[in-house]
């Protein structure tokens, strides 16, 4: 190896000199480490442009929820888009959908999905990139628009007081490896079952057992889900709204009352391997056996800006996800890269493209929201 790729003594030197010759680097120094690197990069100038008054403003959006220590944004801001429907048809002065709900089916779907994966491609080497991509974290409590509504499609919602959070669903790490644990056991025995020649028929019978246990797994951890229940509900002029004995799937259809096959996720990812206005998927992302395959429809952004302002002046909340890592600051609500301006405190320029940052991992749609 040449000498040139290494650090040496008299580099370190230099670079010492270097940054202790502008004075703007000790003080940004100090405030980073005593602060936090975030915190230390506000500008309070930019920080005070921030608009809190909008000309398009959806009310009836009902208060806060908290997905708390787990990764169910995609859950909680798809049961805001709901309970929004819902406070705005029958005049409630708040209302909330249970959130827990959705995870239980969703991490009993996601199950079977990963052992079904498991089965269909046992002839895969371990050592692959489609088995590493299916059970890096097969448990995991992220998602997407689509996977939820195959969820709704298949078993509805229910209201929070019916199903609310429990323990572990608030704190979803807590289980979460143990599942995982389980159902990479149970990937074992199934190849190890399709490698002794057993049918289809044996494997899928012995995966129906193990489906069984992780029915039992979810019911122990989040309490088992009601098959059907009693709502009740009174609205802001005294009405009363009341079914007894209704399901999940009926509650939707009755309350909520959305078609779900009117919406498409729109995204932007300007790439060379991804031209603008086609559909794409994700092979082997998903949650249902049975559901809808996750789409999304590639366009440039001032096309699904404008199309979110259209969606908003018809009164109906967007669900969106972005990625929330880069200039956020959590302590003020905003992500903004002025507000957060890590570049004046370290003296750096970030001239990243968005296609080159997909391309390298350096983005990703990590957050969901409303």
């Amino acid at each position: 190896m040449s000498t040139k790729a290494n650090i040496t003594g008299k580099q370190l030197t230099a670079w010492s000199e270097k940054f202790h010759a502008d004075r703007a680097n000790v003080i940004a120094s100090n405030a980073s480490v005593a602060n936090g690197f975030t915190n230390a990069s506000i500008d309070q100038a930019a920080a005070q442009q921030l608009p809190y008054t909008f000309s398009l403003d959806l009310k009836k959006q009902g208060s806060i929820t908290n997905q708390k220590s787990s990764g169910r944004c995609w859950l909680f801001s798809a049961m805001n888009i709901f309970r929004y429907e819902i406070i705005a048809k029958h005049n409630l002065e708040d209302f909330e959908l249970s959130q827990n709900y959705m995870f239980f089916y969703d991490k009993l779907e996601r199950a079977n999905y990963y052992l079904e994966n498991m089965i269909r491609i046992a002839d895969e080497p371990v050592t692959g990139r489609l088995f590493s991509f299916l059970n890096m974290d097969p448990m995991g409590d992220g998602g997407q628009w689509d996977m939820m509504a195959n969820i709704v499609r298949k078993y509805g919602v229910v209201p929070k007081n019916i199903y609310p959070d429990g323990a572990n669903s608030i704190k979803s790490h807590d289980f979460n490896p143990y599942l995982t644990s389980l159902l990479r056991e149970y990937a074992v025995e199934l190849r190890k079952l399709l490698a002794d020649g057993k049918s289809q028929e044996e494997v899928r019978a012995r995966k129906e057992e193990m489906m069984a246990v992780i029915y039992r797994f979810l019911c122990i951890v989040l309490g088992e889900p009601p098959k059907t229940f009693d709502f009740t509900v009174t609205d802001k002029d005294g009405k009363v709204y009341q079914d007894f004995g209704i399901d999940g799937k009926a509650f939707f259809e009755k309350y909520v009352g959305m078609n779900l096959d009117d919406y498409v996720s729109l995204i932007n990812a300007p790439t060379e391997d991804k031209p603008m206005n086609r559909t794409y998927t994700v092979k082997y992302l998903g949650n249902v056996a049975e559901g809808a395959p996750i789409k999304y429809l590639n366009l440039p952004i001032e096309v699904i800006k404008a199309a979110a302002i259209a969606q908003l002046k018809d009164g109906n909340p967007v669900w969106f996800g972005s990625d929330c890592g880069p200039f956020s600051l959590g302590n003020l609500a905003v992500f903004d890269r002025a507000t957060a301006n890590v570049e004046q405190l370290v003296d750096i320029h970030y001239g990243f493209s968005k296609g080159d940052r997909l391309v390298y991992g350096d983005s990703a749609m990590n957050h969901a929201m409303v």
